[in-house]
């Protein structure tokens, strides 16, 4: 990691899982990539929706992320995979509600 990353990026055990992540924020490298690659937002609208952090930060991230490209894409499908977990283990009672309704059960009890 060169300097300039170095006063940008920050790795610390017990902070956000030791994920990379913008120097004194809880913002993850790999939440900025998302936000920018699937999300489609610019820098600039990435740095207006979080003011705390500065384009230099974002642009960092990025560089960062193109830098160690497998590892940050790796953590993104794992965090994914997580997700689809969770979800899998507690589904949603608003989305089983909705699918009741949708098979013309009525699953709201009074």
């Amino acid at each position: 990691m060169t300097a300039v990353i170095a006063e940008h990026i920050e790795i610390t055990p017990g902070v956000c899982g030791g994920k990379p992540r913008i120097a004194g924020h809880r913002i993850r490298v790999q939440d900025v990539v998302i936000w920018h690659e699937k999300m489609g937002m610019s820098p600039d609208e990435i740095v207006s929706r979080h003011p705390t952090i500065t384009l230099a930060d974002v642009y960092a991230a990025l560089t960062y992320y193109h830098d160690h490209f497998e590892e940050i894409r790796q953590q993104i499908r794992d965090s994914e995979a997580f997700v689809q977990e969770l979800q899998a283990k507690n589904p949603s009672k608003v989305q089983q509600k909705l699918r009741g309704q949708n098979l013309g059960q009525d699953t709201i009890s009074l």
